[in-house]
């Protein structure tokens, strides 16, 4: 399999509304995962699911590059792991992810995947090593593929 068959996703802003959710850094700053849960998508994640789905049987793999808040703590990081663990599997269940990252906030995401990366932040897609989109057309990108 060639290395750059990757697909990478950012959740917050890409997939998942954080930044939509009412006082979402009031949560944050009060180590509250609620956004995370409620966020509601930013695409149609059943077309998603089934081009995911589509691409993965041609040899593509599907990866979640998320960060965590700044100025976190060990506890706080590990809710925020499996709030955003259980956003995907409540709204994407049909997908198998070939591996999800979630680590600390500012990790270089071109460290952690290659290929194809969807993210709502342009200094990430700046540095990303391959081609880098921002959260609009998601899926006709993807139906391109």
């Amino acid at each position: 399999m060639m290395m750059n068959r990757e697909i990478n996703f950012d959740l917050d802003g890409t997939l998942a509304d954080l930044y939509g959710v009412d006082n979402w850094l009031d949560y944050l700053v009060n180590k509250d995962t609620t956004p995370y849960e409620i966020a509601k998508p930013l695409v149609n994640l059943s077309s998603l699911a089934r081009v995911l789905n589509r691409l993965q049987r041609n040899g593509y793999r599907v990866c979640v590059i998320s960060w965590l808040t700044k100025n976190s703590t060990k506890e706080y990081d590990e809710a925020v792991t499996l709030a955003k663990l259980g956003w995907l599997a409540k709204h994407l269940p049909s997908v198998k992810w070939d591996k999800i990252n979630i680590v600390a906030y500012g990790t270089p995401k071109q460290t952690l995947g290659c290929g194809i990366l969807f993210d709502d932040e342009e200094p990430n897609r700046t540095a990303w090593n391959g081609v880098a989109y921002d959260v609009n057309n998601i899926i006709e990108i993807l139906k391109n593929l």
